[in-house]
């Protein structure tokens, strides 16, 4: 949730950075050509009432609009564009008429004011000032040529508002994009600064809990002896060397137990192949069971916890194919493609007639699909049955693939 604040904070820092430039630009454009009109008032040699009425219908239509959009504050563009199309239009048509009134009569910044702000529901703007010359077509007595050039002049700065407004929000975008993406790059570092650390305590404490099952109660047991051992070494010399010969095998039985486990943590820096090979020639010295093994493509960097998911399958595999099944042989498929890992594991053993998921293989089923991969077992009677187990794994994209 801080992380979304901090995000929602820069975009909504960038928007005042690129809507207030424009904002402003338009605002000052209009306000110059408001400007441009009201000078003539300055010229004025006496105040008529008439000057009087013109005057304030020009501020009218200069202020009322700015009550409803004003850069910064006021975003209500529809009424402003209604009413700076009844009140500056037509005022602009009121000068036409009254050529004293105007500077310059023309209605082009207006229009790109307009234009700038327009949306959907406010594209009736657009035949708007395009059609406002024809209201005083016949009074000047011009041609169609004349009154259709200053109706495109007036759409052509409607669209030379709307392009601003265009660019405005592109750039707004673009903006707000990079903002999102360097901030998910600084929590996607945070994550997996986070996961590693999560995964070196994960690590260490399976370690200590390691050490401490397989060593712990066998020094407990060793600085037991020795103490009773001593007790008795004046006392009786023929018991304390017996015991001082057990002490010494039961050292060794220690020492190979650390061994092993020292072997199991270097085992770690194998790859998935070379300890699938490892456990296939085990089982082959242990029970003599024809196993036929194909590895297939390169293995790409696995990390630990996945190796071991798939080496559970393999034994769960086998141990199901030799204890239900009474298999006679074997064959083990493990293949990399660039994306997946795929495993498949055979047996011709006593096929399943109700296939049940047992506690091993579900265990094995939900790791799997933690993952992101599937498991499926499938069993075949025949002239040669076949019990199937397959298993594919997503090793690129995903948690699993360790890029190191």
């Amino acid at each position: 949730m801080r992380a979304h604040r901090h995000l929602k904070s820069i975009l909504a820092g960038w928007r005042p950075a690129v809507f207030s430039f424009m904002d402003w630009g338009v605002f000052a454009l209009r306000s110059y050509h408001y400007l441009l009109l009201s000078s003539r008032f300055f010229i004025e040699s006496e105040l008529t009432s008439r000057t009087w009425f013109n005057g304030i219908w020009l501020m009218m239509a200069f202020l009322v609009p700015m009550l409803f959009w004003f850069p910064g504050r006021r975003m209500n563009k529809g009424w402003f564009i209604l009413l700076e199309l009844l009140l500056g239009g037509s005022y602009y048509v009121n000068s036409v008429f009254h050529p004293d009134l105007a500077s310059k009569a023309d209605y082009l910044l207006p229009s790109l004011t307009m234009g700038y702000l327009m949306s959907k529901r406010t594209l009736w703007v657009i035949p708007a000032v395009t059609l406002i010359p024809f209201t005083f077509q016949t009074f000047l007595k011009s041609s169609w040529e004349q009154t259709l050039s200053i109706g495109t002049d007036n759409l052509l700065f409607c669209f030379i508002g709307i392009w601003v407004s265009f660019v405005a929000k592109a750039y707004h975008q673009k903006n707000e994009m990079a903002a999102e993406i360097e901030q998910q790059n600084k929590l996607l570092t945070l994550y997996a600064a986070e996961i590693e650390n999560m995964t070196l305590l994960e690590e260490r404490n399976r370690l200590s809990k390691e050490l401490h099952d397989t060593l712990g109660h066998s020094f407990i047991s060793l600085i037991m002896s020795l103490d009773a051992t001593i007790a008795l070494m004046d006392r009786k010399p023929a018991e304390v060397k017996e015991r001082l010969i057990r002490l010494r095998e039961l050292t060794e039985q220690n020492l190979d137990e650390m061994r092993s486990t020292v072997h199991e943590m270097g085992e770690e820096a194998l790859s998935l192949k070379q300890k699938v090979e490892a456990l296939v020639n085990r089982l082959r010295e242990h029970t003599g069971i024809v196993l036929n093994v194909n590895l297939v493509g390169n293995e790409p960097p696995l990390r630990f916890e996945m190796q071991q998911t798939v080496l559970r399958v393999v034994q769960e595999s086998f141990t199901n194919a030799l204890k239900h099944g009474k298999a006679s042989q074997l064959d083990l498929e493990l293949q990399f493609s660039e994306s997946m890992l795929h495993l498949i594991i055979r047996n011709n053993g006593k096929p399943i007639s109700k296939l049940e998921y047992g506690f091993g293989l579900t265990t094995m089923k939900h790791r799997i699909e933690q993952w992101g991969g599937s498991l499926r077992v499938s069993s075949e009677e025949g002239i040669t049955a076949m019990t199937q187990v397959r298993c594919e794994i997503p090793i690129k994209g995903v948690i699993g693939y360790d890029q190191n």
